[in-house]
């Protein structure tokens, strides 16, 4: 096997050690929409409270089939000290007491959330903040569904791109949180230079059935690449 070829085979085998906090990561040009240049994808923060711990799944799950990507998650139980300073914004209001016993009495599911618009569909899934409003204004809400009061709504979420960004520091704070823009120009560069060799690479596998699909694969893209130079194109020194 050629050294080229060896290195493609790796490139192929590539795995990440998993961690605690890495759920999931997709390509963001699976959300690229046809009708548009370029798209910005935002994250945001999630919080699953203590009450409602027990429905992070199912929550997760609505989650992702509204087309949100789970970028990071963690659980942890905050102490008051610790809860006090992510709502400082909050310390002096007639709720803010019971707020910081509410949020610290147990284990909560924190999340980086991400899709185009995020913060914004993202609030209009929880619904109002106050749980009886939410029953009677959005009765499919998340709030309507798992809250309890104005208090104990069970979801908490970013309201702005700039809550959004000092949120996710707090729990994450080694995370770019920056919108991203994406071109479809890298869709159609994969969909003219790539796809069709790769595609053309993955019927022959098919055929073949080697006992190493993956170095089978790597060493025919090699031998098969359109870009490859030919002898008379080679400058020699």
């Amino acid at each position: 096997m050629s050294f080229q070829a060896f290195k493609l085979h790796n490139l192929f085998h590539t795995t990440r050690k998993p961690t605690s906090n890495l759920v999931k990561i997709s390509p963001i040009l699976e959300m690229a929409r046809e009708n548009s240049p370029y798209i910005h994808i935002e994250r945001t923060l999630l919080i699953i409270k203590p009450d409602i711990i027990n429905y992070a799944d199912k929550i997760e799950e609505l989650i992702l089939q509204k087309g949100f990507l789970i970028i990071q998650k963690r659980r942890v139980h905050l102490t008051p000290e610790q809860a006090s300073e992510f709502y400082a914004e909050h310390y002096g209001k007639i709720f803010y007491a019971t707020l910081i016993a509410y949020i610290s009495s147990g284990p909560i599911e924190v999340l980086v959330i991400a899709r185009e618009n995020a913060i914004s569909i993202l609030r209009e899934l929880i619904g109002p903040q106050n749980a009886f409003k939410a029953k009677a204004t959005a009765p499919e809400s998340l709030r309507a569904i798992y809250g309890t009061d104005d208090q104990q709504n069970g979801i908490h979420a970013s309201d702005s791109f700039t809550s959004a960004e000092k949120e996710i520091r707090f729990f994450f704070p080694d995370m770019v949180v920056a919108p991203i823009s994406v071109r479809l120009a890298a869709k159609d560069y994969l969909v003219r230079n790539v796809n069709p060799t790769l595609l053309k690479g993955l019927t022959e596998l098919c055929k073949q059935k080697p006992k190493d699909p993956v170095l089978w694969l790597a060493d025919w893209l090699l031998e098969n690449n359109p870009n490859k130079p030919h002898p008379i194109d080679m400058v020699t020194s």
